[in-house]
């Protein structure tokens, strides 16, 4: 169904009508519901420190166990909060937070190169977010503490990291 012909749809339904399918569509997509719980509740604060909690599980050890150290947790997270429409400077605390964790878990395990590979799209991830919201002010020092840790180890693709910030 196209926009144009959803709009003449949606003319076409009485008030009561078209409040019975919102709350439907509340009660079966949890995008909408997580939507319109962030639009009339926007406790970003809250929202962030549940995605913190959630990522630092991804990379903490769980008893004799290796973490599953997955990207696509914290992936899911910077998408979603894009989407609500979260203050940027939250999103890119957050992908700092990601990256900072990434890196402490390259330091207690031998990572694969695709590990490598993956904290290099975090990090260009964060550099992007940064730059295209003009936050360059209040992330800088982070990014480059952050670069410095990276160029001090010994990685496959260290160079990746240098040419990211020319």
């Amino acid at each position: 169904m196209s926009k144009r012909a959803l709009k003449k749809y949606l003319q076409e339904l009485d008030k009561e009508a078209l409040a019975e399918q919102l709350l439907e569509l509340y009660e079966k997509f949890g995008d909408v519901k997580a939507y319109y719980n962030f639009v009339f509740n926007p406790k970003e604060d809250v929202l962030i420190n549940d995605a913190k909690a959630r990522i630092a599980k991804e990379y903490a050890s769980r008893g004799k166990r290796r973490p599953k150290a997955r990207r696509s947790v914290a992936q899911k997270y910077f998408r979603q909060f894009e989407v609500l429409g979260v203050h940027p400077a939250l999103v890119a605390d957050l992908m700092a937070f990601n990256l900072d964790l990434m890196l402490g878990y390259e330091r207690r395990y031998n990572c694969s190169e695709v590990f490598y590979k993956s904290i290099l799209k975090a990090f260009k991830d964060l550099i992007g977010v940064v730059r295209y919201n003009g936050l360059n002010s209040e992330f800088s020092d982070h990014i480059y503490a952050i670069h410095h840790v990276i160029l001090s180890s010994d990685w496959p693709n260290a160079a990746d990291f240098e040419d990211l910030l020319e």
